[in-house]
């Protein structure tokens, strides 16, 4: 078997003949919470990964397990195999979690309701995992910060508003208040609970402050964000006010904020948006950053580091999410809202550079910056994340950093919530694999479907989206040559002059003339038309031409996926079968451009290791063969068909519509779980495009989905040979 290559191992290869890479943080696991449930659990139940915890040794994690009402407890003492090591029931929802030596501490919310409102601190022998102490809060917790020294907690009592009452308006009773507690020999001193009073300071609603988030600098000094406030307040450690002030506003430019699905059109203003900050973290006595995420009126789609005193050091504007639509993951269901939504934020030194981390919890990002300089931070690097990142902690003496995910998408058959964790290395960044960063204009791009190879110049590509972007059907070109690969031009399709409308672009493949073939899926009961479409090079529709009635008599809801030419002769694999196919069977349907007949064979599927469907993605010509992805649509760990196959084109013979089809033989080429685990994160669903240049090299590409109920993540690597796989 010739010897393939995936990107990752093509990147090992650059990073070997480097003289010296850059430090990096790179994946080097995943966690899926649902490992942390005892034996004879109901492992279907919602679990969730939230606010995240280190004990000081760096070698257990503990999260917050809302759903559960527990702390899940993670052993990573080889950081790159994570080990359960089990819940512990907190008699309530956990809000927050710290630790402190090896002991946690967890803010607990007991309340009835958003009136009669409760709560309590939890000290935790995490080694025994028992409850040493209980301390009575008074009131409903939310974040929770440990001081420097280990000698006392605060935590953010927020008594959070009603939503549904009075459309969520503020004020609304009982007010929030920050407690403080001291640590005596391991435990919280209930008899030392003192409240300090933030009312009367926030320009909007100060008769109900709600503190959100806390953390504590060297000095003992507290930062406390009042979100729907959109104020800061600094306490002593007595809780005393040492400053506050509103936390401001940004205008916004070159942003998308119309709700339509659809499109990525980044041309709208929005004037004085609020910051509204949530996650706060000092970088060091003077200076705190703050994740703007929003959450009654604001949200300004950045982060902003303060001085204590008040003065804006640095505000990232629109830079952030500019970042994250060139990495593919803007999540455009939320642009009439907070766009890529930034929620949890971090701050540690590694190797003596201070770095700023910012989760972006829509985007299923991480933004890594270099704030050396904290008025002009450096964006280093966007990591991918599970869906939701909601706490991130850094482990500067073991080179780690992790996220806590917290989205579950268990009812839905997809994804389990995620701990993931990062490592700080002398290596290039895996991640992201392709970006349209350095375009001429910013491109904004997601849920790639089909792929083609350019026939005159290796290393360039075209890409579609699908009916995700239905409001915006477009061809990428990409150049392969680099490393990541670059997005670095964009045409929209148009029908007379207009956007094309009713479109569901899967495949694309060129016409040797400069236009392309594009194969269209199709969903009748959305009036959307399985078809064939011939464009120009501008996207200009010529052409269009509707699958046959003989066709169309046996239509179920999946159709075509990809499109291959070879000659006159359009090659289209059908999905899934329809209801004249055998429960195992598809069809690849033939379309002569040249006499305009139609024909098809049969295509025998793999059957389902366990639940779901098997079916086809693409379709790619080379040589004597042509090669399909097969797939089944299963998620993480249920996922098991992610394969290449190859059939020989002399058995590619099309026999007219309505008649028997010949059935062709498939060989296995490569199996694509591994590239899929390469980044080590969850194995994605959908393998979506195919591309070959005329040195056999494939390019693969997968689908995210548009970002919608997915972390985001694209993944794109080569093979560089694709010769059959042995058995």
């Amino acid at each position: 078997m010739a010897r393939l290559l995936s990107f990752t191992s093509v990147l090992a290869l650059i990073a070997a003949s480097a003289s010296a890479a850059d430090m990096n943080f790179n994946r080097v696991a995943s966690f899926a919470t649902p490992q942390n449930m005892a034996q004879g659990e109901d492992a279907n139940r919602e679990s969730s990964s939230e606010i995240i915890a280190a004990t000081e040794d760096g070698l257990r994690l503990v999260y917050t397990d809302s759903p559960l009402g527990a702390i899940g407890m993670i052993d990573i003492t080889d950081p790159t195999t994570p080990k359960p090591l089990g819940n512990i029931d907190m008699g309530g929802e956990p809000t927050s979690v710290t630790v402190i030596g090896s002991t946690a501490f967890a803010a607990i919310n007991t309340s009835e309701n958003y009136v009669a409102v409760g709560g309590k601190l939890l000290t935790i022998d995490l080694d025994g995992k028992s409850i040493a102490a209980e301390c009575d809060l008074g009131g409903q917790p939310d974040s929770i910060a440990r001081s420097k020294d280990g000698s006392f907690i605060v935590i953010a009592i927020e008594n959070e508003r009603d939503e549904d009452l009075n459309e969520g308006v503020i004020p609304q009773m009982p007010a929030g208040q920050v407690a403080m507690i001291d640590v005596s020999e391991g435990v919280a001193d209930c008899a030392s609970l003192r409240f300090a009073d933030v009312t009367g300071l926030a320009e909007v609603a100060p008769e109900d402050p709600e503190p959100e988030f806390v953390d504590i600098n060297g000095l003992g000094e507290t930062v406390v964000t009042l979100q729907e406030n959109n104020h800061i307040v600094v306490l002593d450690r007595d809780g005393k006010v040492v400053s506050h002030f509103p936390a401001g506003s940004v205008t916004l430019e070159n942003v998308d904020l119309t709700d339509e699905r659809g499109a990525l059109r980044f041309t709208e203003t929005q004037a004085d948006r609020k910051r509204e900050p949530d996650a706060v973290k000092w970088i060091d006595d003077t200076h705190f950053a703050t994740a703007n995420e929003g959450d009654y009126e604001g949200g300004s789609r950045g982060w902003t580091i303060f001085n204590k005193d008040g003065t804006v050091v640095y505000d990232s504007g629109t830079s952030f999410e500019h970042a994250v639509i060139e990495a593919g993951h803007y999540p455009d269901k939320r642009s009439d809202a907070k766009g890529v939504e930034p929620e949890s934020i971090e701050f540690a030194s590694f190797d003596g550079v201070p770095y700023v981390f910012v989760g972006a919890e829509r985007a299923s990002v991480v933004g890594v910056y270099d704030v050396s300089d904290p008025a002009a931070p450096v964006l280093r690097q966007i990591l991918p994340s599970g869906i939701a990142p909601e706490g991130i902690v850094a482990l500067p003496s073991r080179n780690l950093l992790v996220t806590a995910n917290e989205a579950d998408l268990v009812e839905d058959g997809g994804v389990r919530s995620h701990v993931m964790v990062y490592e700080r290395q002398d290596a290039l960044a895996a991640y992201p694999q392709i970006t349209s960063a350095g375009a001429d204009t910013l491109i904004g791009w997601g849920a790639l479907s089909g792929l083609a190879a350019d026939p005159e110049n290796d290393g360039i590509l075209y890409a579609v989206n699908d009916s995700f972007y239905g409001y915006q059907p477009s061809i990428f070109t990409i150049d392969a040559t680099q490393v990541p690969a670059r997005i670095t031009s964009v045409v929209e399709i148009t029908r007379a002059g207009q956007t094309a409308q009713k479109l569901d672009l899967e495949g694309v493949t060129t016409d040797g003339d400069g236009g392309f073939w594009l194969a269209s899926e199709g969903r009748t009961d959305r009036l959307i038309p399985h078809a064939i479409y011939h464009v120009d090079a501008e996207g200009r529709i010529k052409q269009e031409i509707p699958l046959p009635a003989e066709l169309l008599a046996q239509e179920k809801r999946f159709g075509m996926e990809g499109i291959a030419r070879d000659g006159d002769t359009l090659w289209m694999p059908v999905q899934r079968p329809w209801n004249d196919d055998a429960s195992n069977e598809v069809k690849l349907v033939a379309y002569n451009t040249s006499t305009e007949e139609w024909g098809a064979v049969r295509y025998p599927l793999d059957a389902p290791a366990d639940a779901g469907w098997v079916g086809l993605s693409d379709i790619e010509i080379h040589g004597e063969h042509a090669y399909v992805i097969e797939r089944d649509n299963q998620i993480g760990a249920k996922a098991a068909i992610k394969k290449i196959y190859r059939v020989a084109m002399s058995d590619l013979s099309p026999a007219p519509l309505g008649g028997e089809l010949p059935l062709v033989e498939k060989q296995p080429v490569r199996d694509l779980l591994p590239d899929l685990k390469a980044l080590n994160g969850f194995v994605v669903d959908k393998v979506e495009g195919l591309a070959m240049d005329t040195e056999g090299k494939a390019y693969i590409v997968t689908d995210n989905d548009g970002v919608d109920d997915s972390s985001g993540e694209t993944l794109f690597f080569t093979v560089d040979a694709m010769a059959p796989a042995s058995n």
